[in-house]
Formats: C-alpha cells, structure tokens, sequence
C-alpha cells in the first residue's frame, strides 16, 4: 500500500509518500480502504519528535479516517451492527496516513448520512476530543457558558457547533477579526480577537463579571493566570494542548476562593475501553445531530496524500479554519 511516511524528524518536507506493507486486522479490528484522513497537530508534533508513538502503534502518522471495511473479526463487527462493505470513519492511534488503515472496531462510527468519505473523515478526532475533555471531564450542561481559546481550529469549530446544539452559551477567542466572524457564523455568540483585546477584560464585560462555567484551552502558558481570573465559581478549565508553553502562575487565592476546578488530559494513548466509550456516547447523543445538519464538518482545505508537507504547511500557517484533510 502507499503510504505517507516520516523520513526524518524535520519541516513539513519530510513527510514522502512511500510504500508499506498493508497492515492485517486482528481479533476486535478491521481493515479500512481510506478515502480520507484527517490532519491534525499531534501529527505536525509527531513529525518533528515532539510526540513519541505509543507501544504498539503504527509509525505512520494520522489519527482518523474514513472508507469502507473490506476484512475484519466478523463477530466484533456483527456486535458493533457493521458489516464487509459499510462506510465509517474511525480513531485510531496512528496509521491514518495511508491506503490502508487498521481500526478497532470500538473506535468506528458509520459515516452520517448524507456525508462523504472526506467530511467524515474529519470528525473522530476532534469529536472525540471535545466529548471527552468539555462534556465528560468538565461536565458543561445546558445553560452554562463555555469558552473556546483557538475557536477556529479544528477543535474549535466542533467545540461551537456542539456546545451550541446542546444548550450552552459559546464564547470564543481567535486570531483574527476574520476567524472572529468564522465563528460567529458557526453560531458562536461572542467572538474575541485576541491580538487586539484581552480576553479575560472582555469575558468579564460578556459575563456581567460572573464569568465562564467551563474554558477549552489549547493554549497553556500564561493564558491560565487569565483564564483562573475569568471562571466562575465552580467553574472548569480543561487543557487539552500546550502551544503556549508547559509552565504557568496563576493565584490560587482564585481557585480557593471560586472553588475551580483545573484538569487536562491527552487522547491518543487512552484505553481501548475508554475510546470505544466515548464513541458511544457520540454515536447517541451527537451523531443524529449531524445527521440532521444542526452540527456540520467544517473543512478549510483538502490536498492529495502525495500533498501532506503541503498540507502539514497550511497546518502550522495557523490560516486555517477548520479542518485540513488528505484524500487517497
């Protein structure tokens, strides 16, 4: 099979399309023919020796797919309501870059109606990762106020659309006062430009001074000491990325006083059990949304495989939004 390989630790021009052997599904697997894998920024991290590959995982890089099963362990995929030939996009903890792709079954969706290969393809990652850090880990319900650091990324744009559909108030911040009006246009409500305002002066304005029940951070760094300023009480502040540095100063006075909450967490090397739960959760509570059209994929860019330097360049351009997708 073809496959995108890291031929070194580097820029984006290390990634070359090359040749592998196909991989063969196990017991609680199947085989996937990939139309389409999503882009994500582990993977960039991944490339440059940023992000070691868990035991047991496919060096190749990318962590979701779609296409069609073509072999698998029939009785996980008959327990699971799949068959030979069904169209699903799957999570996987590496070898999305390629022809073919290997999948716990646990870890597969159908493809919603009415959705490609390609859209779907952009869905397990950021789904997932928003389901479980802004829904299960800080536990947002209906009514609350979510804030969105990077409302235009890949997980931004799920992270609105989904905290929408499901009753919460969606701030966000983002780069530009274009990204600003690309979130507002998803149905976020309030849209901050971070490089011109200060988020936390402005979430305090937005919230009468009460502040946020839950913040989405990808940021890190010296954004905590903010965002602890900004929660309410009882507020949450999930970390689910780093991009502004692993090190932080905040008052904890604050979160003493408001009784905060600081949590984070990673995905990739999670358990098999802990994934297939999430997509559970998923395929109940948010698929029929997609379905229906009140949440949709949001794709900026596709690029053929042969492409991913091309497409890993978009990535770290941050003039994205949305997500960026590779097509076989």
């Amino acid at each position: 099979m073809r496959a995108v390989e890291i031929t070194s630790y580097g820029a984006p021009d290390v990634l070359r399309l090359g040749a592998r052997p196909a991989p063969a599904p196990v017991a609680g697997e199947v085989l996937i023919r990939v139309s389409a894998s999503g882009v994500n920024r582990p993977d960039v991290l991944q490339r440059t020796g940023n992000y070691p590959v868990p035991p047991g995982a496919s060096d190749i890089p990318g962590l979701e797919v779609a296409g069609e099963i073509i072999a698998g362990d029939a009785q996980a995929m008959s327990a699971a309501g799949f068959r030979i030939g069904d169209h699903v996009c799957a999570l996987v903890a590496g070898g999305g870059y390629a022809e073919l792709c290997v999948a716990p079954v646990g870890q597969c969706l159908p493809v919603p109606p009415g959705l490609s290969d390609v859209q779907a393809a952009s869905l397990p990652e950021t789904f997932f990762t928003v389901w479980s850090n802004v829904f299960e880990r800080a536990g947002l319900q209906k009514g609350e106020i979510l804030l969105i650091q990077g409302g235009s990324s890949g997980i931004g744009v799920t992270a609105i659309q989904m905290g929408k559909a499901l009753g919460a108030m969606v701030l966000v911040t983002a780069g530009s006062d274009d990204k600003c009006a690309a979130c507002l246009a998803l149905g976020a409500d309030h849209a901050i430009n971070y490089k011109t305002s200060d988020f936390a002066a402005e979430v305090k304005k937005l919230t009468n001074g009460q502040g946020v029940n839950v913040i989405l951070d990808m940021v890190a760094g010296s954004y905590v000491s903010r965002e602890v300023e900004c929660l309410a009480e009882d507020g949450r502040l999930v970390i689910i990325a780093l991009q502004g540095g692993v090190k932080a100063e905040f008052n904890a006075g604050l979160v003493l006083r408001k009784r905060l909450t600081i949590t984070g967490s990673t995905l990739r090397p999670r358990s098999l059990e802990f994934k297939t739960a999430i997509a559970k959760a998923l395929k109940e509570m948010v698929w029929p949304l997609v379905a229906s059209g009140a949440i949709k994929p949001v794709i900026h860019s596709t690029f053929a495989a042969a492409d991913a330097a091309k497409a890993h360049v978009l990535m770290e351009s941050n003039q994205h939004v949305g997500k960026i997708v590779l097509t076989w």
